[in-house]
């Protein structure tokens, strides 16, 4: 493929239009769709993308044979069918987090990939991002030692919400990353949430998945908290590493720290506290790097890092988890 890349970026609101810049200035990707309901949002976005066309009828978008590829940043009860719809015009598709409202609908999006020769990309950002990678790496070459357990924090005094909870909100991005740094599903899977707001949409989540091989993870979810922490930390055999997506510098700081075994003295153990190092990382946006990832994959037809597969395994445990709190919800309740 020699040609630049066509998107259509559909939803124009909070995110969307961070999609279309940065697609917008990828060398061998054009913007030449612009879709949205409100004629306001698109008028809005005429200056950035003035050779690009604009519609409120995604129909029409899909009509046009010369594009390629669709961008999906539409309110996410709308995903999985806006998704099918693009997969089935032979278009391209690259959908915000979560795939699918439920797991029937990430299901139905992740088989319709499968039987298609489309690529098919879920926009898990923080599988992306530079200190996330190297985190990754880090566990791959055994600099961490055997992997005990991981717990993240995504905390603020944000937006409340009432159209979905704080797990559905916030989670995607922890359990993607979790699943990602220690490569299993989970086999149990549980979660505790208080709903202080407004009743029946949890501004609090705690969630416990634990995995066939005993590693464990915690995440920590609100929008109703004094502090605004987007935190993970990873703590092995050898070594501990935290990435805090909220400090200006030293993104991931890696702590050589454990208990090591005392052979002077048979079966009890020394607290070991050595050197604390932070890697250098790159400070590309990213988001560029998501979307360059999807046009390469396009050009090349590689399987996205997260695929539609990714996609559904984390709406599985994002589901797994929300069963949870309706059963300790309804437990409270009798």
């Amino acid at each position: 493929m020699s040609d630049a890349v066509s998107i259509g970026v559909l939803g124009l609101g909070y995110w969307g239009p961070n999609l279309a810049r940065n697609f917008a200035a990828l060398p061998d990707a054009e913007v030449t769709w612009l879709c949205d309901g409100d004629p306001g949002a698109l008028e809005r976005q005429r200056p950035a993308h003035p050779s690009a066309q604009l519609t409120s009828d995604f129909d029409q978008l899909l009509a046009d044979p010369a594009l390629d590829a669709v961008v999906i940043a539409a309110p996410v009860p709308a995903h999985a069918e806006l998704a099918l719809r693009a997969i089935d015009a032979g278009k391209h598709v690259f959908i915000e987090k979560p795939i699918g409202a439920t797991l029937a609908e990430a299901e139905a999006v992740a088989a319709a990939a499968t039987a298609s020769d489309r690529i098919v990309m879920v926009d898990h950002l923080l599988e992306y991002h530079p200190a996330v990678i190297k985190l990754r790496q880090l566990i791959e070459d055994g600099e961490l030692g055997d992997i005990r357990y991981v717990y993240s924090t995504r905390l603020n005094l944000g937006k409340l919400r009432t159209d979905e909870n704080a797990l559905w909100s916030l989670g995607p991005h922890d359990v993607s990353v979790a699943l990602a740094l220690i490569d299993q599903e989970p086999n149990e899977i549980s979660a505790h949430g208080e709903s202080y707001m407004n009743p029946g949409v949890e501004d609090v989540v705690f969630g416990y998945l634990r995995f066939p091989t005993g590693v464990a993870a915690h995440i920590h979810l609100s929008w109703l908290d004094p502090h605004k922490e987007r935190r993970i930390t990873v703590v092995g055999s050898n070594k501990m590493a935290t990435f805090d997506d909220m400090s200006i510098e030293g993104k991931l700081t890696i702590y050589d720290k454990g208990f090591d075994e005392n052979f002077e003295s048979y079966g009890e153990y020394l607290a070991r506290s050595g050197d604390i190092t932070m890697p250098h990382i790159s400070n590309e946006e990213p988001l560029r790097i998501v979307c360059r990832h999807f046009v390469e994959c396009i050009r090349t037809g590689q399987t996205p890092r997260t695929d539609a597969a990714s996609g559904l395994r984390t709406v599985r445990v994002l589901e797994g988890l929300q069963n949870s709190l309706d059963s300790s919800r309804a437990g409270a309740e009798v």
